[in-house]
């Protein structure tokens, strides 16, 4: 054999031996798993924002700083989101969406959940970014949704993942009831605000560690109303308390049965709620007071009036704030909010209100 065929063997060779191991990293790349281990949410890397939109130009993104989350080894995926950590950047204005736009004491999380392709990620580790439509679960609100995003999955490392919107996703406040709560927000802000969100994200996650594969029950444990707000520990100072006191007076989640003064026991997530912000402000004796529609005689009212503020105050009382520190009166039909023309107006002109004493 002459040197120059010897030569040509040795590059059929190495040619050969090349277009195996392209056929072979092809074959890895087609059976490569992208749920490998499972992933776990780093929520400190991971991003939610809404955007709403006041007196038509004003445009506010708020964010949730409490996110946990997961993609399993099969590629189920859930985000929980405490609703209690919306963050405004103001204090009050959190302490509004919390009671009067969320109403967190009754719907503390907010989930999405979704089953990912891996026939659509197989070769991501290939081509480290793909676009893909993704249909998701949206729980917010006691109201469940199903929608589809289009979403960018971007192999940050072997170990590493971001799933982000590439869209503002639009959601329309009518369908998850959050309707009332707008109109509670404009009236506490004195302003008008679009009946939608916008909602985009950026999830980021870690691949988790071999043999220990992420489980859906680790985002499902039981949640604490309250727990995840950004507020101060310990002691609210007296502009804070005085801000609270206002919008719980606004909230309406206090309830009696028709004509009586025993609390309905649907009133128990709020008066929880108001525990807490009463033990936190020691310095302050308040006020609970009772107010009614026009039905009924002026003196049936106002003795209905006295009997529902009395519960509320026996009730704080009972959970161990000092009885010298709340004074129960009642206003009958004599202090309406609404014109009592409607039964809606009626409804809400039924409520009970908190200030501070002599302030």
């Amino acid at each position: 054999m002459t040197r120059h065929s010897f030569r040509d063997l040795i590059t059929l060779v190495l040619l050969a031996l090349g277009l195996m191991l392209g056929s072979a990293a092809r074959s890895e790349a087609q059976d490569a798993d992208p749920f490998e281990h499972g992933w776990i949410l780093d929520a400190g890397a991971s991003d939610l924002q809404f955007l709403s939109v006041k007196k038509s130009v004003i445009a506010e993104t708020s964010s949730f700083a409490t996110l946990s989350g997961l993609i399993t080894d099969t590629g189920a995926a859930q985000i929980r989101v405490l609703m209690d950590s919306v963050d405004t950047k103001i204090d009050l204005r959190n302490v509004r969406m919390r009671f009067l736009f969320f109403e967190t004491f009754l719907f503390p999380e907010a989930t999405i959940s979704a089953q990912l392709d891996a026939g659509q990620l197989r070769d991501l580790h290939t081509t480290r970014r793909k676009v893909i439509d993704l249909p998701f679960t949206l729980n917010l609100h006691g109201v469940t949704v199903e929608r589809t995003a289009e979403v960018a999955v971007t192999l940050m490392s072997n170990d590493r993942v971001t799933v982000a919107s590439t869209n503002p996703i639009v959601l329309a406040l009518q369908e998850f009831n959050l309707e009332e709560g707008r109109a509670k927000l404009q009236e506490a802000a004195n302003v008008d605000i679009l009946p939608m969100g916008m909602v985009s994200f950026s999830f980021v996650f870690d691949r988790a560690q071999p043999g220990t594969p992420p489980d859906l029950q680790s985002v499902t444990a039981p949640v604490t109303p309250g727990s995840a707000a950004l507020e101060t520990q310990g002691d609210f100072d007296r502009e804070a308390c005085l801000g609270r006191f206002e919008i719980l007076s606004r909230t309406g989640n206090i309830y009696f049965g028709p004509g009586s003064a025993r609390l309905d026991d649907k009133s128990v997530p709020l008066l929880e709620n108001l525990h807490d912000i009463v033990r936190r402000c020691p310095d302050l004796r308040i006020e609970i007071s009772g107010h009614t529609d026009s039905i009924g005689s002026d003196a049936s009212n106002q003795r209905l009036s006295e009997r529902r503020a009395q519960s509320v105050r026996d009730w704080l009382a009972a959970k161990g704030i000092p009885a010298d520190r709340l004074l129960a009166v009642g206003y009958g039909e004599t202090r309406p909010a609404f014109s009592n023309d409607t039964e809606e107006d009626r409804r809400r002109n039924r409520r009970i209100e908190f200030a501070e004493i002599g302030g």
